[in-house]
């Protein structure tokens, strides 16, 4: 079998890759950086430009399937040009692959694109699961269903369309666990605004495995990617500071003074989404890292 994903060099990427080669599985990956087209005979790597609208044809041969990570990170200041980059880099290179493939013989069967909890509205009572539509206008809930809206063209070529939204991906390599860690460290750690906000996490283990699993049993549609035990960012922050053997003695941090800082991204700290796992589950997806506890031991430790 053989598989192209895009987004392959960040931190989802590079897990799902190894994945991939431990369970013989060739990849074939698109970069934007010629320097890291790596040519082996598990991985291969192919240029592309999605704002150009270029891409190696070449990259398509022989993949069963896609799995597409591509797009901005939203972990960076949104200035109005900014906010524009993360709604068009996720845009661009979907309908490149979908234009891309329109116009070759090819033999992809799935697509299994990244999408994201942001979907869905802040709250602290409601619990979501992949049946809820009525989403908000908040900035990224539109990202997000924009993204959907552009993978969900696949289906018209006949491909299996799939759709993982992850929530706050956990890793010892980068992303939000490492940026949350080093206050803590030395001892300057507190949680956001009230701490009563849901925080619905996800190991980076687990993430790369389910992705994998939806390409395994061809699982059409959306499942969410996040593990089934939710804590609240009070929980999260004191759990990392029990893990790392570190006090909390700081008051919260406030919300006005976050926005100060971030700006419009600060409601990334802020949004409230308590996210249903079951769907997977009732497809026979077993979460290695269940809890946090766990999951922050194999992590810090």
């Amino acid at each position: 079998m053989r598989v192209l994903i895009t987004g392959a060099t960040g931190l989802i990427g590079q897990e799902i890759v190894k994945l991939c080669h431990a369970n013989d599985i060739a990849v074939n990956y698109l970069t934007t950086s010629k320097s890291k087209i790596d040519q082996s005979e598990k991985t291969q790597g192919f240029y592309w430009n999605p704002k150009q609208q270029e891409i190696n044809l070449n990259c398509f041969k022989d993949v069963d399937a896609i799995i597409h990570l591509a797009g901005a990170t939203v972990s960076k200041r949104w200035t109005s040009a900014y906010k524009k980059e993360i709604i068009s880099s996720r845009k661009e290179t979907t309908q490149l692959l979908v234009h891309s493939l329109k116009t070759i013989n090819h033999t992809v069967k799935q697509v299994i694109s990244a999408s994201a909890i942001g979907i869905y509205p802040d709250s602290l009572i409601n619990y979501y699961d992949e049946t809820f539509k009525d989403f908000d206008n908040s900035f990224l809930s539109h990202v997000v269903q924009v993204w959907e809206h552009e993978v969900d063209a696949f289906s018209s070529l006949n491909i299996l369309v799939s759709k993982i939204r992850i929530g706050l991906v956990l890793s010892n390599k980068g992303g939000a666990l490492m940026e949350m860690s080093k206050p803590i460290k030395f001892g300057l750690g507190a949680a956001f605004g009230t701490g009563e906000q849901w925080q619905s996490w996800i190991h980076v283990t687990d993430l790369a495995q389910l992705f994998l699993y939806v390409l395994k049993y061809r699982l059409e549609g959306v499942y969410n990617g996040v593990a089934p035990s939710h804590v609240t960012n009070q929980e999260l922050t004191k759990t990392i500071a029990n893990t790392l053997g570190k006090p909390l003695f700081l008051p919260n941090i406030p919300r006005f003074f976050m926005k100060l800082i971030l700006g419009d991204m600060h409601t990334l700290l802020f949004d409230s989404q308590r996210v249903s796992s079951k769907k997977i589950e009732d497809k026979g997806f077993y979460f290695e890292y269940h809890h946090l506890q766990p999951a922050l031991e194999d992590l810090l430790t």
